[in-house]
């Protein structure tokens, strides 16, 4: 082996030594970064914008999923959510008559949120989050099958900005916040509703795993 290649394989092998404990000093940092945060909850989703002869009103659906906390004090939230929504619909065709139903819808819903501790403490954080979301439609259940709406009758899915109030204590946190849809709920033969928009307020109770305040 010549004198170059020596020199070329003592290279390598000197970046390889600093870039090493670079990685390590960069996967530690972001692993003391990160923090996990599973949890269930309950919300209440009504329309917006309904005409004068049609009435919404919330009644309770549940929620379950997990978001992350990439950051320290000021932090990005990305988060997957599973849930069932339930809402009341009161048609009143005629003056002295109305129909009554409860919709259900079954859903999927991704969040971007960038997320901010008031109070930055390891035994209690008091934080605030807001950013874009989307839901996705899965299913449409009818429950009193009153009125005939079904999944074709809705579009496939909203666009959303979020806004919540969260407490952490010890590894127990505690959310809540409201969900404004910025996309139509239905389509335009959508029952008189084709201007109608989703309104959500929620709670969750979950853990925090990970993510210790600097």
């Amino acid at each position: 082996m010549g004198i170059s290649a020596l020199q070329q394989t003592d290279r390598h092998m000197n970046l390889r030594n600093l870039a090493l404990p670079v990685f390590a000093a960069v996967f530690c940092t972001a692993d003391a970064q990160v923090a996990v945060n599973p949890q269930i909850g309950a919300n209440f989703t009504r329309l917006t914008n309904t005409p004068s002869n049609i009435v919404s009103s919330a009644s309770f659906g549940w929620q379950l999923g997990a978001d992350f906390r990439l950051g320290d004090r000021l932090y990005f939230q990305p988060g997957a959510f599973f849930g069932r929504s339930a809402t009341v619909i009161k048609f009143t065709p005629l003056d002295t008559s109305f129909i009554e139903d409860n919709l259900i819808r079954t859903t999927a819903k991704v969040k971007a949120l960038l997320g901010y501790n008031l109070i930055h403490g390891d035994a209690f954080r008091l934080r605030v989050n807001a950013g874009p979301t989307y839901e996705a439609l899965l299913s449409v259940d009818s429950k009193d099958d009153k009125i005939a709406f079904n999944k074709s009758d809705y579009n496939g899915g909203s666009f959303n900005l979020d806004a919540g109030l969260g407490f952490d204590v010890a590894f127990l946190t505690l959310e809540t916040g409201v969900s404004y849809g910025l996309s139509n709920a239905y389509k335009d033969e959508g029952k008189f509703l084709s201007d109608s928009k989703y309104f959500t307020w929620y709670a969750t109770l979950g853990v925090v795993i990970g993510g210790k305040p600097k």
